[in-house]
């Protein structure tokens, strides 16, 4: 798995483009995993919050994560 240091300052996140330019991790990925490396180190990332705080479904956010995880 790898190691992805952010800076996170008040209001902005300083993110590396890796993922960003992976070509085998979709549009919608790639915006998930920049949303998560923005939330705060100790916040928890259960589905349910995920759903609470998006306007996509439960399946489409599992679906985005497991392509995550397989990448």
């Amino acid at each position: 798995m790898s190691i992805f240091k952010i800076e996170k300052t008040k209001d902005y996140t300083i993110m590396s483009n890796y993922h960003l330019r992976d070509r085998n991790l979709s549009y919608k990925a790639k915006g998930l995993l920049s949303f998560l490396l923005s939330l705060p180190k100790d916040w928890n990332y259960p589905l349910k919050g995920l759903c609470a705080i998006s306007k996509e479904n439960r399946d489409a956010i599992r679906s985005t994560l497991k392509e995550l995880q397989d990448k």
